[in-house]
C-alpha cells in the first residue's frame, strides 16, 4: 500500500494533477450510489464537481462504517474530489441559488425522478432556459416513455428485474443477488460515459443537450450481451444463455489447499494443459481441436480439469500454468485484496490524511493519462463544507 498524503493539494501549496476535464464544471444533484459513482469519474478526470445536498445530506453518509456520523467509508469512497454545498431546494432562496449555479455550469446531472425534478422547477426545459449550452443528464430507473417510467428503482430492484439475480441463482433455481451493488455501479459508469459523449459534442458545436441513462435498460443490455444465445435471432433458434457460463463449467477449480481461477481458453491452452498433466488421451476423446465440439462438451471438460487440479497445491498449479502461459490466478478475498502483488506494485490503495476523519484508505483513479494525469486532490467533503465559499463566489 502506498503511503501518501494528498489531502487537499491546494492546502499544501501545490498544484494538483487535475486530469483531462480540467475547466469543466459539473453540478451534481445525485445521491446514494449510481449518481455519485458517475460524478466521481468526472471529478477524478479533473472536473470541478459541486455536490448539492439537502440539509439531511446524502443517504450514503450513514450507510457503512465510519468514525464520525455522516462520513461512512462508502460515502467517502464515491464522493472524493467533490465539493459539498447544502441547499434547501424547497425554499425560494435555495432555488434561487441553484439557478445561479446552473448558469455557471457545463453539466447538470441528477438521479431524482424526472417529474419530481420538473415540479421543483429544474427540469431540462427550465435549466436550458437558464443555460442553453448545458449538458443535462437524468439518470433514471426505468426509461422515460416506457411502461414502468417513473417507478422507484434501486440496485436490488433492477438486479431482479433485468434477469441478473436469476442468472446468479440459476444452478439452485432460487434467484440471488450478487454481494455487490453491480447495477448501481455499472449504470453509474454508463452515465459518466454518456456525459463525456455529450461534452465532446458540446466542444465541437457549442450545443448542450438532454441526456437520459436508464438504469433498467442499461442493465438488461449488460446482462444479455453474451446471454442472448438463440434469442439473438428471429425467430429464436434456441434458448437464451451462454452455455459455458450456465452449464456448470465456470467454477473456481479446487486444489489440495484451496481453489484457483483457471481458464484454458484456446485449443493450444487445452492441449498443453492435458498433455502436461498426463491426459493427452483425453484430447482426442473429446475432440478438443474442434471449437464447436469443445463448447458442446464444456461441462465434461471442466469436470476433468477440476479432477486434475484437486490433486495439486495451488502454488503447483500456478507455477505450471504460468510456465505454459495458460490464464490462471490465485483466489483473493475482500479481506486480503490489498496485499495482492499487483495491487501493491501499482499503489492502487493509498493511505491519506483526511482533515476530519484521520488516516483513511482509498483506491486511486484507475485510468492512466500520459498528458493529463489524475489524482485524489480533494478528500470527500463533510456535509456543506463548501457552501459558504461557493455561494459567495456566485455574487462576485
Amino acid at each position: 500500500m502506498n503511503d501518501t498524503n494528498p489531502t487537499d493539494a491546494a492546502d499544501k501549496g501545490k498544484t494538483p494533477n487535475r486530469g483531462p476535464l480540467t475547466g469543466i464544471k459539473v453540478l451534481d444533484l445525485t445521491a446514494v450510489v449510481l449518481g455519485p459513482v458517475a460524478t466521481q469519474v468526472l471529478a477524478d478526470y479533473g472536473a470541478e464537481v459541486i455536490k448539492i445536498e439537502s440539509p439531511e445530506g446524502d443517504l450514503m453518509r450513514a450507510n457503512g462504517v465510519g468514525r464520525t456520523p455522516g462520513m461512512s467509508s462508502t460515502f467517502m469512497n464515491i464522493n472524493r474530489n467533490k465539493s459539498s454545498v447544502c441547499l434547501d431546494l424547497k425554499s425560494e432562496q435555495g432555488k434561487a441559488q441553484l439557478r445561479k449555479l446552473i448558469a455557471q455550469c457545463d453539466v447538470l446531472v441528477h438521479n431524482i425522478r424526472v417529474k419530481a425534478m420538473e415540479r421543483l422547477g429544474f427540469g431540462y426545459a427550465a435549466a436550458a432556459k437558464i443555460n442553453p449550452s448545458i449538458v443535462y443528464c437524468a439518470a433514471t430507473g426505468f426509461g422515460e416513455g416506457g411502461a414502468f417510467s417513473g417507478q422507484p428503482a434501486f440496485d436490488d430492484i433492477i438486479q431482479g428485474a433485468c434477469g441478473l439475480a436469476h442468472l446468479v441463482g440459476h444452478e439452485s433455481g432460487v434467484p440471488e443477488y450478487p454481494p455487490t451493488l453491480l447495477a448501481d455501479k455499472i449504470a453509474g459508469i454508463s452515465t459518466a460515459n454518456a456525459i463525456l459523449g455529450a461534452l465532446v459534442h458540446k466542444a465541437r458545436t457549442g450545443e448542450g443537450q438532454y441526456v437520459e441513462v436508464p438504469m433498467f435498460e442499461t442493465m438488461v443490455a449488460f446482462t444479455m450481451t453474451e446471454h442472448l444465445g438463440g434469442h439473438g435471432f428471429h425467430p429464436h433458434i434456441g434458448d437464451a444463455g451462454y452455455a459455458r457460463l450456465l452449464a456448470g463449467g465456470r467454477k473456481p477449480s479446487p486444489t489440495k489447499d484451496g481453489h484457483i481461477a483457471l481458464l484454458p481458453y484456446t485449443e493450444q491452452h487445452w492441449k498443453a494443459f492435458f498433455h502436461r498433466f498426463g491426459r493427452g488421451d483425453y484430447i482426442d476423446q473429446i475432440n478438443i481441436s474442434d471449437r464447436t465440439e469443445r463448447n458442446k462438451n464444456i461441462q465434461t471438460i471442466y469436470a476433468q480439469l477440476r479432477d486434475i487440479t484437486a490433486q495439486y497445491t495451488t502454488q503447483e498449479i500456478l507455477d505450471i500454468c504460468r510456465e505454459m502461459d495458460i490464464p490462471v490466478a490465485e483466489m483473493y478475498s475482500i479481506q486480503n485484496i490489498q496485499t495482492h502483488p499487483q495491487v501493491v506494485s501499482t499503489a492502487l490503495f493509498q493511505r491519506m490524511d483526511h482533515t476530519t476523519e484521520g488516516e483513511v484508505v482509498a483506491t486511486r483513479p484507475t485510468a492512466l493519462f500520459s498528458k493529463t494525469p489524475t489524482s485524489i486532490y480533494k478528500q470527500a467533503p463533510r456535509l456543506g463544507d463548501d457552501t459558504q465559499r461557493i455561494l459567495q463566489s456566485l455574487d462576485e
